[in-house]
């Protein structure tokens, strides 16, 4: 054994540990490979003759089920080990428990790594009890929450470490907070193609939130920059670790603004030793929800373009997904009990169910079950009468037949058609009349009518999903919440920035958040921006009129305001401002309002680079609503697709004349885009 106490003889001696577990992994995988191989080549070869009952076949089965999920395990153990010889761990600390004289030394990395399984280890995981005096305590008396109660001491010393490649680069010793020029350093570095994680500099009132298990639905209202995606995901890896006998990486869904950020986070809970997290956009859950519904549905960015385009037209999408909307629909709905319906007596082969027989089982026995789906139980119950009566099963085209005679009982039960009857009863234009291949919602009305369908027909509940991550949580109408209630009641971490709103004016939910998912909520406010620069941070705040924001002291260049005479004179200055090099930036962007804008800028940088010696094909990208991938160099984009994600150096292109609220909201999001350097120009024509 080395010296705990010297932080470089150990990281030698980690490494060592490390590599020989990885072979001794590697040969494990080998022979599990060669067992699988065996398994198939023995039932090939034996199959015919195999027991009549299927016995040695589905224990062969089984057996084969096993190996192949030890070898799973294996594989993805051998992957965490792989990443921590990188960096094996990145902070140490010294706690002597109470009544003794002498500190135990912890490592704390990326995850738990032991000599063998079941050993005591030598690195401990960051989301451990005793991996929480790292980031809660300063030098003195400290406590941490252990399986057996609380353990009290004292910290006795806190150690930083920046390893690469296996190399030390730095080790420090920190007798208080983990220090910022550390932090500064970490955030002053260049922007990565992906979401960093931050383990090595969570804050004490950041540990806090990625630490709480005990709240069910956790609120995070986070400034621009502050860390409050970074600190969900972390919350997420933790809680996967705190509770990992009933909550596994296949019971999570996170709700992502759209494809290029569910790319852009997707490799932080594989490197904070968690897999397979599902994301996806609500608006993509809708249009699977409503396929049987309509043809297509437009998505909240097909409403951007159109309040840019027609910034005078009335846009109806906030009045239809009000509270006051919701309303009208529940009046409607409870209509529809009489108004939906045209009973009459159902016969099959001799037996009948009375119309007066139906209506009672109908507004009585089955008033429980949503409208659309309370024949089905009344035909049910026919059935099963019927079943009783002939003394045999009905065969399941039998079934089929009284099913399809009790549902004519409906005048429709089309969505699509109910929906547009509404709206015309309340002074609504309908939708138009046209074949199922014709149909596509506007985004206005894809909520309510997915809020019908979950209001009149029963749902497949979503028990598999036991957390639930809702992103971008100030671009969730009331509408919306009220929909997702209704389908996950699970725990929950919601979180979003009011002021990126994509509507004229900012909204807060947490106004009526408690009224959607009842008052055991928790509120977090994160006020503190790490992103940018306190020049980008005091130029942005001015856009968006906040006052109160706390800016973490990391200076740089001022920010560049210019106008252009047109927009072939502000992608000259782009080309001889853009910092892309392998002394300067990684990562830059050009952020429009359009779609149509944000390509022409990109056909002409596009022109214009490829005369120089920049590598257009793999450092030139432009990222649309059907992008799925964020890569480095400079991206061209519009605002609402860049949410969320960050630059080294950007370049937020607007009309002058625009100044609505909404493109004002624009500005202020593509400010929050820039790290180090962010320029802002207006076009005249």
């Amino acid at each position: 054994m080395t010296d705990k106490k010297n932080g470089r003889e150990y990281l030698n001696y980690v490494l060592e540990k490390l590599k020989e577990r990885i072979t001794e992994i590697s040969l494990s995988l080998a022979e599990g490979q060669k067992e699988v191989e065996g398994m198939h080549e023995y039932y090939w070869e034996n199959y015919t003759e195999m027991d009549q009952y299927g016995y040695e076949n589905y224990d062969n089965q089984q057996a084969l089920f096993r190996q192949i999920s030890a070898n799973e395990e294996q594989l993805i153990l051998k992957q965490r080990f792989r990443r921590m010889v990188d960096s094996p761990f990145f902070g140490r600390v010294d706690f002597i428990y109470e009544g003794e004289d002498e500190p135990e030394i912890f490592y704390i990395g990326i995850g738990n790594f032991a000599e063998k399984a079941g050993h005591i280890p030598l690195v401990y995981d960051w989301r451990a009890p005793v991996s929480g005096l790292f980031y809660d305590y300063d030098k003195g008396p400290a406590s941490y929450e252990a399986p057996m109660g609380e353990i009290h001491g004292e910290v006795a010393s806190k150690w930083q470490y920046k390893i690469r490649n296996g190399k030390m680069v730095y080790e420090f010793e920190s007798d208080v907070k983990i220090d910022d020029e550390i932090l500064k350093a970490e955030l002053g570095s260049n922007g990565e193609v992906q979401l960093k994680n931050i383990i090595r500099t969570i804050q004490k009132e950041q540990n806090a939130i990625i630490r709480n298990t005990k709240d069910r639905i956790m609120v995070i209202q986070g400034a621009a920059g502050s860390g409050k995606t970074s600190v969900a995901l972390h919350r997420i890896a933790y809680l996967l670790y705190h509770d990992r006998k009933n909550l596994k990486s296949s019971n999570i869904l996170i709700l992502s603004p759209n494809g290029v950020f569910s790319d852009y986070i997707s490799h932080i809970l594989p490197e904070l030793g968690e897999e397979n997290i599902k994301e996806m956009s609500f608006d993509l859950f809708a249009y699977k929800q409503l396929r049987d519904t309509v043809s297509d549905c437009e998505d909240r960015y097909d409403e951007i373009e159109r309040r840019i385009r027609f910034p005078k037209k009335v846009s109806l999408a906030e009045e239809k997904q009000s509270m006051e909307f919701i309303d009208l629909m529940e009046r409607y709905i409870m209509e529809l009990e009489d108004r939906l319906m045209n009973f009459r007596d159902v016969e099959y082969k001799g037996f009948v169910k009375t119309e007066s027989e139906i209506i009672e089982l109908f507004y009585f026995k089955f008033q429980d079950y949503p409208l659309l789906s309370r024949m089905d139980a009344v035909a049910d119950y026919f059935i099963d009468e019927v079943e009783t009566l002939r003394d045999r099963d009905l065969a399941d085209d039998e079934k089929e037949l009284i099913r399809e005679k009790f549902m004519k009982l409906y005048v429709t039960r089309d969505f699509y058609v109910i929906y547009s009857q509404f709206l015309k009863e309340n002074g609504y234009k309908g939708l138009p009349r046209v074949s199922f291949e014709k149909r596509k919602l506007k985004y206005e009305d894809v909520y309510p009518v997915l809020y019908l369908k979950y209001r009149l027909q029963s749902q497949q509940g979503r028990s598999n999903i036991k957390h639930l991550v809702v992103d971008e949580m100030q671009d969730y109408s009331r509408l919306q919440y009220e929909i997702i209630q209704r389908i996950f009641s699970c725990r929950m971490t919601i979180l979003g920035d009011r002021a990126q709103t994509m509507d004229d004016k900012q909204q807060d939910v947490l106004t009526f958040l408690p009224k959607v998912f009842g008052r055991d909520i928790h509120k977090i406010i994160m006020n503190k921006s790490y992103r940018n620069t306190v020049e980008i941070a005091t130029y942005a705040n001015r856009l968006a009129g906040i006052e109160d924001m706390e800016l973490f002291e990391r200076h740089g260049v001022p920010v560049e305001e210019k106008v252009f005479a047109d927009v072939k004179a502000a992608v000259k200055e782009i080309q001889d401002m853009l910092k892309l090099g392998e002394e300067e930036y990684e990562t830059a962007a050009v952020i429009l309002r359009t779609e149509k804008e944000a390509e022409q800028v990109w056909l002409l940088l596009k022109e214009e680079l490829e005369k120089t010696d920049f590598d257009v094909k793999n450092r030139l990208s432009w990222l649309d609503r059907n992008s799925t991938s964020f890569r480095k160099g400079l991206t061209v984009t519009t605002f609402y697709l860049a949410k969320g994600l960050e630059f080294d150096q950007v370049f937020a292109v607007f009309p002058e004349k625009d100044q609505t609220p909404l493109a004002e909201q624009a500005r202020y999001i593509a400010a929050t885009r820039a790290l180090h350097e962010l320029h802002m120009y207006e076009l005249e024509n």
